[in-house]
């Protein structure tokens, strides 16, 4: 372990230089960090009693609060690698995600069959507090995706359980040692629990919201000084929507970063964004979950380069045409990235293979251009693109465009077959008020081509997007599918 800091260790380390500091609150409450320390030093030794081994996957699906956050460095310290899922999820793509990782241990569901505990399970009395023997899994984390092909797969950290890696990674996320943050997104998320754990890391406060609320996490920053937000542009959308009284009378000043990423931003939600935190405290990150590659940009790129995600701060990005050439600045691609030239990948599928090309790059289907700037513009996944008469049309362009109407508070476009067309443009709305087809149609036309319009709109009040901000897209078109054309009006009959 030269050279290389387990996470236990250093948190053991914060929590005996500063005992009495915050290290988690919710609303049950707040943990100093000798608290957690001791907490999930009874923890990690209940899990190897319950048969957690080192370098095993411990699968995660609690509800979100101090105990996930506790599961997992609980698991770290026992050796193992957390994999953390949805307890929302379904019975079925739980049981496919458990099949693939085979844990050791599942935490929060009480499976038969399965070594597992429920969710009120807690480390047995007379369980020892002590400091356990410094153990490093060899994986970081084994996070969850369906990506492309709808089955998940395990992405597999190929780097240490190491605490430079975590804190690493909080540096180029802006966090600041012995700060204060809001969690405001589901811990079974890769965006939200690892900057929370990049945070404890850092000797940061981490103020848990269990459930999002926009008016509620403006409370909070205001009552807690927090310097550093965790965001998604649904969550963005939600304040901007609060009452204009309610948006002057909090106190945001203690803001250093509001963090947003999982999804694009909308030209409008970005000017507000500006307006109302500060070019200098909005940052944006895009990255897949497999993270080859990150960029990085904040309110000045926003400002400079409207609608970019930045340059690449890790790893390298290249677009590529459909024939595998690189395509220049201005032409819309497929992303392929890599860390670097000869550099191994930073994970490991499990139920999947790569999209991989021989030089060492890799895609996971995301579209997008570059400018002359080297600026990244993202355009949408490949597998999401509908070919309407020939014509290539983006479902996030249009989702932008309808998002700026002032009624729309979320959009999913998908594509529906069509006899004339191949293909044909459906919306599938949230909205705030009564809009009109119609309406809806005069506002699009004056911000995108006539071929992208939709032909068909419905709206539901059922999310359009879970709760780490991500589209619902495929089981919404297996829905539109499925539904009767009697629900939809066709405005071109």
């Amino acid at each position: 372990m030269d050279g290389v800091t387990p996470i236990g260790i250093a948190l053991a380390e914060l929590a005996s230089e500063k005992p009495d500091r915050p290290a988690v609150t919710t609303s049950a409450g707040t943990l100093t960090r000798q608290e957690f320390e001791l907490r999930t030093n009874r923890l990690a030794r209940a899990y190897i009693a319950q048969g957690v081994t080192p370098d095993s996957f411990v699968t995660i699906l609690l509800p979100t609060g101090s105990a996930y956050l506790e599961a997992v460095v609980a698991t770290w310290k026992a050796g193992a690698t957390p994999q953390p899922v949805s307890h929302r999820l379904p019975a079925r793509e739980l049981q496919e995600i458990i099949e693939l990782a085979d844990p050791s241990l599942v935490v929060g569901a009480d499976l038969p069959g399965r070594n597992s505990v429920a969710a009120d399970w807690s480390a047995p009395d007379g369980t020892s507090a002590e400091p356990l023997p410094p153990m490093m899994a060899s994986s970081l984390k084994a996070p969850t995706s369906g990506g492309s092909t709808g089955r998940p797969k395990l992405i597999v950290s190929t780097e240490p359980a190491t605490a430079e890696s975590l804190r690493s990674f909080g540096g180029l996320v802006r966090l600041r040692g012995d700060g204060t943050v809001l969690s405001t997104g589901p811990l079974s998320h890769n965006g939200p629990l690892f900057t929370n754990v990049a945070a404890l890391l850092l000797g940061c406060h981490v103020v848990v919201m269990e459930r999002f609320d926009a008016a509620q996490a403006l409370a909070l920053v205001e009552r807690h000084g927090v310097d550093w937000m965790y965001s998604v542009p649904t969550m963005l959308r939600r304040i901007q929507d609060l009452p204009e009284d309610v948006l002057a009378a909090a106190d945001t000043s203690s803001l250093r970063t509001v963090i947003t990423m999982a999804a694009a931003c909308s030209p409008a939600l970005r000017s507000f964004c500006v307006e109302y935190f500060g070019p200098d405290v909005m940052l944006e990150i895009y990255a897949a979950t497999e993270a080859h590659a990150v960029t990085v940009t904040d309110g000045h790129g926003w400002l400079s380069h409207p609608g970019s995600v930045g340059r690449p701060v890790v790893g390298e990005i290249e677009v590529r045409g459909p024939d595998g050439s690189a395509l220049s600045a201005g032409e819309v691609g497929e992303l392929w990235m890599r860390r670097g030239p000869d550099q191994a990948g930073p994970y490991r599928y499990v139920g999947a293979e790569p999209q991989r090309s021989k030089d060492g790059w890799e895609t996971v289907g995301d579209l997008g251009h570059t400018d002359a700037d080297g600026f990244l513009y993202l355009a949408d996944r490949k597998t999401d693109m509908v070919l309407v008469g020939g014509s290539n049309v983006y479902p996030a362009e249009v989702e932008g465009a309808l998002e700026e109407h002032p009624d729309v508070l979320a959009a999913c476009v998908v594509g529906l077959p069509d006899d004339e067309y191949g293909n044909r443009i459906h919306a599938v709305l949230n909205v705030t008020g009564p809009v009109s087809d119609d309406e809806l149609l005069d506002h699009l036309r004056t911000a995108i081509a006539p071929y992208k319009l939709p032909r068909t709109f419905e709206r539901t009040s059922e999310p359009l997007r879970d709760e780490a901000g991500k589209m619902r897209r495929s089981r919404l078109r297996e829905e539109a599918l499925a539904r009767s054309t009697s629900e939809t009006r066709n405005i071109h009959d």
